[in-house]
């Protein structure tokens, strides 16, 4: 049971971080242009929400790793 529930916080992990970083901006911007992020950074380099982006995918991507190596153990 324990090993479904992780499997599943994995799957969602992933689509997560997928969503997250094609959300940063990058040389020639991302999808968060659509959502006005090409509006704030023009004006002042980094915007609070290009780094509440940041903690975000941080975070993500740490518990999927965490999820990773929890699997990993799990199935041997």
């Amino acid at each position: 049971m324990l090993t479904a529930i992780i499997l599943v916080l994995q799957v969602l992990t992933s689509f997560a971080l997928i969503f997250l970083i094609l959300m940063h901006s990058g040389k020639g911007g991302g999808l968060s242009d659509m959502f006005g992020g090409s509006v704030g950074t023009a004006a002042s380099g980094s915007t609070v929400v290009e780094k509440n982006l940041d903690r975000i995918t941080v975070t993500v991507a740490v518990i999927f790793a965490f999820t990773n190596v929890i699997l990993i153990l799990r199935l041997k």
